[in-house]
């Protein structure tokens, strides 16, 4: 379902460890809400609790929540990470997006 890049294990790991999360037992939770240039945006952020009404996945040893709502806009898509002088920081590569703004934060279908 949502695919993670080498780059983006490594740097999720290091984050979680940096802010007192377990990358072993965690989670990365993934949606999509309202907003942005584009009209959908991506949310992203560690989380220690799976409700009912997540999805969990699994790709390259990282788990990942998605809320039932988010799951179709995110089918098909990889986590990925940009460093570097002009880094990102985090990437979405989604084939569902028809349109994306020029930040990568946000888009459309």
């Amino acid at each position: 379902m949502i695919k993670v890049s080498d780059q983006a294990k490594a740097k999720a790991i290091q984050l979680m460890t940096e802010e007192g999360f377990n990358p072993a037992e965690d989670y990365i939770r993934v949606g999509v809400k309202s907003g942005g240039c584009s009209g959908l945006e991506y949310v992203l952020k560690f989380d220690n609790q799976k409700t009912d009404t997540d999805q969990l996945f699994e790709d390259n040893n990282v788990k990942i929540v998605v809320d039932k709502k988010s799951i179709l806009y995110l089918a098909g898509t990889t986590l990925e990470y940009s460093g570097g002088l002009n880094g990102k920081g985090f990437v979405f590569n989604n084939p569902n997006a028809s349109r994306t703004c020029g930040c990568g934060e946000s888009f459309s279908l």
